[in-house]
């Protein structure tokens, strides 16, 4: 633990309290971010940035407050929290506001999450912008004379952060993260130009494919969208490929948050331990699996995270609430936020679906759409290939899906075994059936 960080909490949270506050919660987070991105082989962006920021709850004669400042000398914080004290008296009470029991603070799992890349202090900047110009070189020299653009990317960082509360909760969680990529735009027909990228984030730099994987990636992804063309409206079967899958999946995890269900802003409200999808609908939130980018010990509440199955076999078991919504519903806290979601891979591939599924659409791509958490509608804008007999056969493109989640959900009829590791959600590709495109 940074003991620096560490002893400006505790110093934190006697300041409050000398000031006049009941109770306290303190955050300081540091972060190192170095950003390089090329195009036209030559760099276009170089940035580094340092910060540390400070985040104090302050509870005081039933009321509550939130605010942040960037300047940690001790002397200007002191004033700082003094203040943030007297303009919290000013608010209005809300008596659903307090810290958590410390009994959630329990049974913390002493685990280490391999969120940390011991090396990353090697990554040099000669390194990263190797890393990158190989990307933008292996996706130029695939793409040919198609290509009108191409732009390669990076970002890591280093984060560090402490969470300490006046009634006996204290956290520390470091961690590191690598996101390789880039996008292409390419020349088709008449004045088609497509684009599309390829991106991987991980924990650690082991995890990471090689440069010219990756450019090649950006290419294959954007080559295969050439030609692309609406279909008319028909009711077929779709696979989402694992990549894109979290981007239909937003507005459901949404749909489970404490707040939105209080708020009378979710469609699964009144929903739990009723099917809202097929029996292959199984939802896992685990916040151990080693290197997970959302890997945790404990929630922005100080609570102690746990594995959960959120739907199992089509069935709503939990939801996401935190201590301040557990309290206004009555209900057991859960966890004020989702870790790592998974939805367990099946036994068969992509190809091998495909051939029992005579004809369909592999999406593989959305575009723009909204989704409302109130009603579970959603609507979105898809790129993909049309299939025949297990073969791809035509681009799609221009064209819909709309349907409402809690229909959604029950077309469920399979999942592929390809995982996607590079992201939160950790899903594999989906298939329903009787899906309307629109089209033509």
């Amino acid at each position: 633990m940074n003991k620096e960080l560490k002893n400006l909490a505790a110093w934190s949270i006697e300041t409050a309290k000398s000031s006049g506050a009941d109770a306290c919660r303190v955050s300081i987070d540091g972060s190192r971010v170095v950003e390089i991105s090329y195009r036209e082989r030559k760099p276009e962006n170089i940035k580094e940035a340092s910060k540390k920021n400070l985040s104090i709850d302050i509870f005081v004669k039933g009321r509550y407050s939130n605010q942040s400042t960037s300047d940690l000398r001790k002397e200007p914080l002191k004033k700082f929290i003094s203040n943030a004290v007297e303009t919290t008296k000013l608010l209005a009470e809300d008596p659903y506001r307090s810290l958590p029991d410390p009994k959630y603070f329990e049974n913390m799992v002493k685990q280490d999450l391999k969120i940390l890349d011991p090396n990353y202090q090697k990554l040099t900047p000669e390194k990263r912008h190797e890393i990158v110009k190989s990307i933008e070189n292996a996706a130029l020299t695939a793409g040919g004379d198609k290509v009108i653009s191409v732009t390669a990317e990076s970002e890591d960082g280093h984060e560090e952060t402490i969470l300490m509360t006046s009634n006996g909760f204290e956290g520390y969680e470091e961690d590191t993260y690598y996101v390789f990529g880039g996008n292409m735009t390419i020349q088709d027909e008449g004045d088609r130009r497509p684009r599309n990228y390829f991106y991987v984030v991980t924990t650690n730099q082991t995890d990471i494919p090689t440069p010219e994987k990756i450019g090649q990636e950006i290419t294959s992804r954007t080559m295969d969208l050439m030609g692309g063309k609406k279909l008319k409206t028909e009711t077929l079967p779709v696979i989402i490929e694992n990549r894109v899958a979290p981007r239909l999946m937003g507005g459901f995890v949404q749909a489970m948050s404490g707040r939105n269900v209080q708020q009378k802003q979710s469609f699964l409200a009144g929903k739990k331990d009723q099917k809202i999808g097929s029996n292959l609908f199984t939802l896992i939130d685990d916040p151990f699996v080693p290197g997970g980018l959302g890997s945790a010990l404990f929630d922005s509440d100080g609570m102690a995270t746990k594995k959960r199955i959120m739907v199992d076999k089509g069935v709503l078991k939990e939801y996401y609430v935190d201590w301040y919504y557990s309290r206004k519903l009555g209900w057991e806290p859960t966890t004020a936020r989702n870790t790592n979601l998974i939805i367990p891979p099946g036994k068969r591939s992509i190809k091998e679906i495909m051939k029992d599924l005579d004809r369909g659409i592999f999406i593989n791509g959305f575009i723009g759409g909204n989704s409302n958490s109130t009603t579970g509608d959603t609507s979105v804008g898809i790129m993909g290939k049309l299939f025949e007999n297990g073969e791809f056969t035509q681009t799609v493109a221009e064209m819909n899906i709309a349907d409402n989640y809690l229909n959604f959900w029950h077309k469920l009829a399979e999942v592929a075994n390809d995982p996607w590791t590079f992201s939160r959600y950790r899903v594999p590709s989906l298939v329903f059936t009787d899906v309307v495109v629109s089209g033509a």
